[in-house]
């Protein structure tokens, strides 16, 4: 078992920090490689844990994965790849199921196991099912894994997703670029992970139009080639030290971001009195030296992202007034409320909602990741809480964070 994360509180963050690639975008990216003739190379891919899997994933397959000497990712697919995802390997990771797409667009069949990662609410695959069947193929749920065929009769058609699912509209642009004819994805998701997906599909001969809005248009090709491509910076994790920076009244600068992936988290916590500028390099943030209450509601890009909300109830723990966290997504996503109120924060949950109420100081204490999110959360009230906190499961934060302990250090946290 991994050694815990220890934090002694009371330090503002202050100095810069680079953010990584992000995890969201590597992960799809690197299933979408599948589909490629050639080698595909991916820049700025983050040294994660997840990514690590994923690799693990791919390699099973029979797909060759390098890291290289510039710290880039080589990907080499051969013709006789296989087409299913051990279990063993999918258990540990959500995005094992990008690979239902990929596989089905490369090798006209797949198999893959219905895939773990974090226990943060029911994400199902019926939305993925569903896409994929409109295309021709055929498409079946048994003995836990998602069994699907491409048949001989596949046709580009108008798909409306009943939810704009990210992993749904991920799959469903994987197998129709390689469909024949016109694609339409109605009701897509917009986040930034999908229009990075579809530029680099584009960048190796696919033809997608559209996304980052709710209207994708797709034409299929015939095939796609390799190709070199940067992946985006990781807007959770600047999100993540933005409200690191606000909750320890500190001073500062998130390096490698795209600001209007930001601007949701920007406003909610310029909201709380801290002051966010956009500067050449990146985004400077300086924490009030006392906290306003907010309310917060996640949702759907370009919402207030789920992936926020964890770290939102940690700034908002010593808040002077009550707030209110509005969970639209997930549905465990307050599984660390428990934790956090080890620490003395106060945080009542009813139903959808978590009713915070801001106290003068948090206190260290043991506490336990449930989740990657709830990890940083954690790790945000051990910073600001007075005395030592140990954060055990610390593994989920290092499945989504690069060198996350040794960032900390650099802003001057007393971390180990």
């Amino acid at each position: 078992m991994d050694e815990p994360l220890t934090i002694e509180g009371g330090c503002p963050l202050r100095g810069k920090v680079r953010i990584s690639g992000a995890k969201n975008a590597s992960l799809v990216i690197m299933a979408a490689s599948v589909m490629i003739q050639g080698e595909t190379v991916l820049e700025n891919v983050p040294r994660i844990r997840d990514v690590e899997v994923m690799c693990g994933i791919l390699q099973s397959v029979g797909v060759k994965v390098a890291w290289q000497e510039d710290n880039s990712l080589s990907i080499t697919v051969p013709d006789d790849i296989g087409i299913e995802t051990p279990y063993e390997l999918a258990k540990k990771l959500r995005a094992s199921n990008l690979l239902l797409g990929s596989l089905l667009a490369r090798k006209g069949q797949a198999r893959v196991c219905l895939p773990g990662g974090c226990n943060i609410g029911s994400r199902p695959m019926d939305l993925h099912m569903k896409g994929l069947s409109a295309l021709g193929a055929d498409v079946k749920l048994e003995h836990g894994f998602v069994e699907a065929r491409a048949g001989d009769n596949l046709f580009g058609n108008r798909i409306y997703l009943d939810f704009p699912s990210v992993g749904a509209t991920e799959n469903i642009m994987m197998f129709a670029a390689l469909t024949p004819g016109q694609t339409y994805i109605e009701n897509a998701a917009k986040e930034p992970e999908i229009v990075d997906l579809a530029n680099f599909l584009n960048a190796a001969g696919a033809r997608i139009r559209g996304a980052g809005t709710d209207l994708i248009r797709i034409e299929g090709v015939k095939e796609l080639t390799g190709v070199r491509y940067t992946v985006i910076p990781d807007r959770i994790e600047a999100g993540t030290f933005m409200a690191a920076a606000v909750a320890t009244r500190g001073d500062v600068l998130v390096e490698n971001v795209i600001p209007t992936h930001l601007y949701s988290i920007m406003a909610k916590l310029q909201e709380t009195g801290a002051v966010i500028e956009q500067v050449d390099g990146g985004i400077r943030v300086v924490g009030p030296e006392e906290v306003k209450p907010v309310d917060v509601k996640t949702l759907p890009y370009p919402g207030f992202p789920t992936d926020m909300q964890s770290q939102m109830v940690s700034v908002l723990a010593t808040a002077k007034g009550t707030s209110m966290v509005v969970e639209n997504v997930f549905e465990n996503r307050f599984q660390m409320v428990d934790e956090i109120k080890r620490m003395g924060a106060k945080v009542k949950v009813e139903g959808h909602t978590a009713i915070v109420e801001g106290v003068p100081a948090l206190c260290g204490a043991r506490v336990k990741a449930t989740d990657l999110r709830a990890g940083a959360a954690l790790a945000i009230a051990g910073l600001v809480a007075q005395g030592i906190t140990e954060i055990e499961n610390a593994y989920y934060i290092y499945r989504g964070y690069e060198n996350f302990k040794d960032k900390l250090a650099n802003l001057g946290a007393r971390v180990w």
